[in-house]
């Protein structure tokens, strides 16, 4: 009967889709799914009232006395109800699908953040700023953003992912330019849902914090995040989900959406996971081939800096997490190599020398209450052979807190650098959070630019807080 009555519905369907004025086609997928839902129900609960009465036994005589009453079902008005609702039903879908919204989900976030960095001398709100107004720095890395994300499935079971976010995009952090680019990429089921060819831009995958504010805990991220790990990957290759395991891999470019001429090796990185049950796993994840050297220990005659090529990098991290009751407990352990892109040459020859470092994370928290959580977090990087030196970082910073010793004088002994951060995140609701957070930064030797005195320190200090919304 449903089969019957829709086809004998279809041109009565397409008319109305077709005479739908310009409002009703310009409705949100999520309306109109709100109220293609609510149609649906409707349309169940009168199609169960036909099949109560069409499978309702003849009533037997009786006496004279008890009048016959006839079965519960449709009167004239319910049918006619049933009829409109069912072609507004299909027009609603028509519509959807003629609009693209069949398989969209788009979300966002945004947290505008207050920081005070001590050295820095520097308080105030911070939304939206440029990567040029001061490159990459700890306390700016991934906070004060703004996101729109964008996940479209098809029924082919591809995927496609778009996230745009100013200024403080993957690309405009690795390219050092303004691009809203965060993430374009496609993912196409090969011969099964389970086996994906994946390309495009995709944000790097590395350790146990995200990009994301809605998924980091903290409003900084630790210092192996910052100081270490890649950016994004701009290239291709597959993604395996078997059972317990997610294994994924891409050959691409690092840090960077173009080669420079005379550079065509690109990068294999690679993710694997594994998920034992819902409340604990770990992951590991490598990146090996040619990437982008900086550093600025060759001049020309003229005493410019000659930029160097790309060098080899190997890299490699373990992270866990394990969460029980009350309690999350996270992870990572991190060490890497980059060929002749220490931040000091040899002494006696001027050749480049490679930079190596080692370093852990981690964090563990607890709720006080549903709405209420602590979190504690430690990190600490080894980094003092050949004055130092970590990925894309081959020069001193002195906001970073990397390089030699300032006062000292050993021009080849970098510093360790250690942070030690604590917080509370407040849920106000389901799509609200505040964050309040203390950091002490310190090093093993004085490589913190003072703003103040104009000299260097040994420590640093952070007070930051944030308001975390998404939808």
């Amino acid at each position: 009967m449903k089969r019957t009555l829709t086809w004998s519905l279809m041109p009565v369907a397409l008319a109305i889709c077709t005479a739908f004025p310009a409002p009703a086609m310009a409705q949100s997928n999520q309306e109109l799914l709100k109220e293609l839902r609510a149609l649906k129900a409707r349309m169940a609960e009168l199609e169960k009232k036909l099949e109560a009465q069409a499978a309702a036994p003849t009533p037997a005589p009786q006496a004279a006395v008890a009048a016959p009453t006839a079965p519960a079902g449709m009167t004239e008005e319910q049918q006619q109800e049933f009829n409109r609702i069912a072609v507004k039903t299909e027009a609603l879908e028509d519509s959807r699908d003629m609009l693209g919204f069949k398989g969209l989900k788009v979300s966002g976030y945004m947290d505008p953040t207050f920081i005070y960095n001590r050295r820095q001398d520097r308080a105030g709100f911070q939304f939206l700023n440029s990567v040029g107004e001061g490159g990459y720095t700890y306390d700016d890395s991934y906070m004060g953003t703004v996101a729109l994300d964008f996940l479209k499935e098809t029924d082919s079971g591809a995927r496609w992912h778009l996230t745009l976010s100013p200024q403080r995009s993957t690309q405009a952090v690795s390219e050092g330019s303004n691009s809203i680019l965060h993430e374009a990429s496609v993912s196409i089921p090969l011969s099964d849902l389970q086996t994906r060819f994946i390309a495009g831009h995709i944000p790097d995958w590395s350790g146990y914090e995200y990009l994301q504010p809605t998924l980091n805990k903290l409003v900084t991220h630790n210092l192996l995040f910052d100081l270490t790990l890649p950016t994004a990957y701009t290239g291709a290759g597959m993604e395996l989900t078997r059972d317990k395991w997610i294994i994924k891999s891409v050959l691409a470019n690092m840090n960077g959406s173009k080669r420079n001429a005379r550079e065509k090796t690109p990068v294999l990185a690679y993710r694997v996971d594994y998920a034992k049950g819902e409340f604990q796993g770990f992951g590991f994840a490598g990146v090996h081939g040619m990437a982008a050297n900086n550093s600025e220990n060759v001049l020309d005659g003229s005493g410019e800096v000659v930029a160097q090529r790309d060098s080899r990098v190997d890299l490699f991290e373990f992270d866990a997490y394990f969460i029980r009751g009350d309690w999350t407990v996270q992870g990572q352990l991190s060490l890497g190599r980059q060929k002749k892109a220490a931040i000091t040459a040899d002494p006696d020859t001027g050749a480049l020398r490679d930079a190596y470092w080692t370093g852990f994370s981690t964090l563990a928290a607890y709720k006080f209450e549903p709405w209420l959580e602590g979190i504690a977090r430690f990190d600490y990087i080894f980094n003092k052979k050949n004055g130092g030196g970590l990925l894309t970082y081959a020069t001193p910073d002195g906001i970073n807190g990397i390089g030699p010793d300032q006062l000292s004088g050993d021009a080849n002994k970098g510093v360790n650098r250690g942070a030690l951060t604590l917080g509370l995140g407040y849920n106000f609701n389901l799509n609200t959070t505040f964050k309040f957070e203390y950091r002490y930064d310190w090093a093993t030797g004085a490589v913190f630019e003072d703003a103040k005195s104009g000299g260097y320190k040994k420590n640093n200090q952070l007070l930051s807080t944030a308001v975390v919304v998404s939808f």
